[in-house]
């Protein structure tokens, strides 16, 4: 308790000396704002200077809060994008001794080379270089580095944590537009953030699952993960070899082909995120190599799998047609995919809306294909989104802070990278699939079961909810029956046409069979019976 009040003491003269007080309006406490003075830099350039001197929890918040650009004022979001996760190693003696608490034996037991020298460190962990013993197996005598967390870092981490609580309930209070805002949840995210980092065993999954998803491609590789070896706060994982993304001076003496590169990595995200729906989520130039063993084909290898993301199918589906939409500069439909996805309240004015699109969209689309910004696209959306009371998504807030690290990464490796180019067709095939009628009635086949099965449950809930006084009104009652009747008349529809369809495939298959009759016959009731499998997909899209 003592060591916590002393740093929210230490905080507090931060936010005094640097003049941060401001930062929450008029109505800040006056404890907290100190004496009125006037300050050379301004206040964006303070907030990142205050948290570089409180040290690695601060620095990795201000990087998080830095991805929040639909929140942030002009300016602010790139001024803390500055902010660097660079803190002097701990000593490689201590580092030993971690690893062997972790494991309950001597390092050598399992270790037959241990290097004391870190390879790198972090707020969080830091790197050395090892080798397994040699003998039988694939893993053996493997070249390996190990991860381990540093000394302390989850009682640092909680203690870090609480006092931005503290804060965050403060600006909670005294913010003009902490609705808005909503300083508690930015903190909460970040707590999440965190925390899942400092469990070395999800990081080690993460690799695991991103390794598997790109097994034999030539576009991207990752380290094997040595489970046997790795704890909570050890992880051990295959030695990469490789030239850091942003040694250009190396890459172009090996005859790399930036071109390629680029859009090598522009294809690698898309893929991950329409494909695979697992992407990195911290894809900065410290975490990219490139082996440069084919300079026509460089493949990038992934490091430091913290951080990652995904998107429900439905989230997919709307990113897909919003950048579509953007490209094609139907601004219609980006409004109507807005509210139809519930990100924006189902009274927004579409022709309002649609307009204030227009407004930021243009000057963007009237560049050159090769100068035009997904990142700034989503930037400036988000931004004109919240004043219509856009409900933050925070799976696309990472997904926003990844585009923009991709794009900025493969426009400095070649400055007239069409990203439209890669991943218009990455997305188009995307949608292919998903209008595949096979495609679709496999999906139909798996959600039907959970669409009928999950309205009793829905049913019992408003009922529940009613008897406990959380439902004053009869038109919240009405209008929930009236959706319940919607799903019942849905998945009655979509059963019907799923088993129309499905009569018409067998027809059509014993039709085949039966020689007497001609082939058109059965090809024109298999195409009626797969019209009817689409159309009770369109069903189901069209209710969701």
């Amino acid at each position: 308790m003592f060591e916590r009040s002393r740093r929210l003491l230490e905080i507090t003269r931060t936010i005094r000396r640097y003049g941060l007080g401001e930062l929450l309006g008029d109505n800040a406490p006056r404890w907290l704002v100190g004496a009125p003075r006037d300050f050379d830099e301004p206040v964006a350039v303070r907030l990142r200077l205050a948290l570089e001197s409180l040290g690695p929890v601060f620095i990795k918040f201000g990087q998080t809060l830095s991805t929040r650009r639909d929140l942030l004022p002009e300016g602010m979001a790139e001024e803390l994008a500055k902010l660097q996760d660079e803190v002097p190693p701990f000593e490689g003696a201590e580092a030993r001794s971690l690893i062997e608490a972790a494991y309950g034996h001597e390092l050598e037991r399992f270790f037959a080379e241990f290097d004391e020298q870190p390879m790198a460190a972090a707020s969080i962990a830091q790197v050395h270089a090892a080798r397994l013993h040699p003998g039988e197996g694939e893993q053996r005598g493997a070249a390996v580095v190990i991860k381990v967390l540093r000394p302390d870092v989850h009682e640092r981490v909680a203690r870090d944590i609480a006092v931005l609580y503290r804060f965050a309930k403060l600006a909670a209070r005294f913010h003009p537009e902490a609705e808005r805002l909503r300083p508690v949840e930015i903190v909460s995210e970040y707590d999440r953030i965190i925390h899942d980092e400092l469990n070395l065993m999800r990081e080690g999954a993460n690799a695991s699952q991103l390794g598997r998803n790109w097994a034999g491609s030539d576009l991207i590789v990752h380290p094997t993960i040595y489970f046997d070896y790795s704890t909570e706060t050890v992880l051990v994982m295959e030695r990469m070899e490789g030239v850091p993304i942003d040694d250009t001076a190396t890459l172009e003496a090996a005859g790399v082909d930036f071109k390629v590169l680029a859009e090598r990595g522009v294809e690698i995200f898309f893929k991950q995120v329409f494909r695979d729906n697992f992407f990195h989520a911290d894809m900065h130039p410290g975490n990219i190599l490139v082996q440069t063993t084919h300079a026509d084909r460089p493949r990038y290898v992934g490091l430091d799998f913290g951080i990652v993301g995904s998107l429900t199918t439905q989230d997919q589906r709307y990113l897909a047609e919003n950048f579509l939409a953007f490209f094609n500069q139907d601004y219609r439909r980006i409004a109507e995919l807005h509210v139809e996805s519930g990100w924006m309240p189902a009274d927004t004015s579409i022709e309002d809306f649609e307009s204030a699109i227009r407004t930021v969209s243009e000057p963007i689309m009237n560049k050159p294909l090769a100068e035009i910004s997904f990142g700034l696209f989503l930037v400036r959306l988000f931004r004109i989104a919240r004043r219509y009371r856009y409900t933050v998504q925070p799976q696309l807030v990472l997904l926003q802070k990844t585009v923009l690290n991709v794009e900025g990464l493969g426009r400095d490796l070649y400055p007239q990278l069409d990203l439209w180019a890669t991943a218009k067709p990455i997305l188009e095939d995307w949608m292919r699939r998903r209008a595949d009628p096979k495609i679709a009635a496999q999906r139909l086949q798996k959600q039907m079961p959970q669409i009928i099965d999950g309205l009793p449950d829905l049913v019992a809930t408003v009922f529940r909810r009613a008897e406990a006084g959380e439902a004053p009104g009869a038109h919240q009652l009405e209008g929930a029956l009236s959706q319940i009747t919607r799903e019942l008349r849905t998945a009655r529809r979509a059963m019907r046409w799923t088993m129309v369809g499905t009569g018409l495939v067998v027809v059509s298959a014993a039709e085949l069979a039966y020689p007497a009759l001609p082939v058109w016959m059965a090809v024109i009731t298999g195409l009626a019976g797969t019209a009817s499998w689409v159309k009770a997909w369109r069903v189901t899209a069209t209710a969701a």
